[in-house]
């Protein structure tokens, strides 16, 4: 095998842009030729050797006649956009240990974070108020108490907000994307300023489409398949019977990775995919030391519980946080299960809201953190 080099990534940099040479026939023409540009070059007699359809190779001569592979390179320089391939030290172990692997991980960000412990959490683009619930009381206690990277797509729902939870916290989460990685192409368009962040932030975002894709609907699956893999679980939040997520619940079990699933509301259309997982043996998940324990993580050795014990609570703090919990409760609920007056109990809500016991949803309705 030659060097992984400049030259090198320059060629398959340039074989990438071809749909044609997907992850198995890209590995098929490797191992044949050995280095891209052995490939790029080849006279088509000698790429007919190799066993692929005829018409795979008279469609790459057509356009590689077209190509300005120079052009494709410096762009993807001046996006900061960096490659890393299959024949690389770096690439992830456990994403190489899957049936197709992409044969390039195009990133932008700390792409170290690959190589510590993730878990993949997808859900519902339309999630409901208790899928956001579970985003912010299991994601947020995980993250902060054990050691993992949170890997989700970027996309609307419970993607966008395992992503933003995570960042909250001062803690890791990589976004797998369905499309190229460069500036205009992310997808989707509203998660933008969100992609920039992540990476500003000291996040990663990567994807196996090269720089200009965009994004299609069969780029999906393929990317739950990079999700799954990079993860030693996937855990499933809210999912519809016939929701993308559950296509990453089948790659995890495809690659033997653990599928985890939160049980929701039997009348719940988002919690219909979920419920099914658990009764075709996913584990069923309710809390943080649940997803620790499946997965045998690494507790953070500095990490304080901050929970409503470790606060000292006035007699008032007591009696109305007896009356909240995980449901939203409306302030006159709060007001006549308290017995106290009205003004008494705003006030204390307001002061127990600074201290992170509760969190006022709006319309007046409160909830326990």
């Amino acid at each position: 095998m030659s060097i992984v080099n400049e030259d090198f990534y320059k060629y398959l940099l340039a074989l990438s842009y071809f749909p044609s040479f997907g992850p198995i026939r890209l590995k098929i023409l490797m191992n044949n030729f050995k280095h891209p540009r052995n490939i790029w070059e080849a006279p088509i007699k000698e790429l007919y050797k190799t066993g692929i359809k005829k018409n795979v190779f008279e469609n790459f001569l057509a356009q590689r006649k077209k190509f300005d592979k120079e052009k494709a390179w410096e762009e993807l320089k001046k996006e900061e956009i960096k490659m890393i391939t299959r024949w690389d030290k770096k690439y992830p172990k456990l994403l190489l240990e899957t049936y197709d692997p992409p044969n390039i991980i195009y990133y932008r960000g700390n792409f170290n974070l690959t190589q510590k412990p993730c878990l993949a959490v997808v859900g519902s683009r339309k999630y409901s108020y208790y899928g956001k619930q579970i985003v912010e009381k299991i994601i947020k206690d995980l993250v902060n108490s054990y050691e993992i990277v949170i890997v989700s797509g970027l996309a609307l729902g419970i993607d966008t907000l395992s992503h933003k939870i995570t960042m909250e916290q001062e803690t890791k989460t990589i976004a797998v994307l369905g499309s190229g990685i460069n500036k205009r192409n992310v997808y989707p368009a509203q998660n933008q300023s969100l992609c920039e962040n992540l990476i500003k932030n000291g996040n990663l975002v990567l994807s196996e489409f090269p720089p200009k894709t965009p994004a299609l609907k069969h780029h999906f699956p393929q990317r739950n398949r990079v999700i799954s893999g990079l993860s030693l679980g996937a855990l499933i939040i809210e999912a519809g019977e016939k929701s993308g997520s559950l296509i990453t619940a089948r790659f995890s079990l495809e690659q033997n990775r653990e599928v985890l699933s939160i049980p929701g509301n039997i009348f719940s259309p988002v919690s219909k995919g979920t419920n099914k997982l658990i009764k075709m043996g996913a584990k069923g998940i309710t809390s943080s030391e649940d997803i620790a324990e499946e997965l045998n993580l690494t507790k953070k050795e500095k990490f304080a519980i901050n929970n409503n014990q470790s606060i000292k609570l006035s007699k008032e703090e007591e009696i109305i946080i007896s009356n909240i919990n995980g449901e939203p409760k409306n302030i006159n609920q709060i007001i006549k299960e308290s017995k106290m007056k009205s003004s008494i109990v705003n006030s204390n809500l307001s002061l127990m809201e600074i201290k992170g016991l509760i969190k006022n949803i709006g319309n007046a309705e409160y909830i326990k953190l």
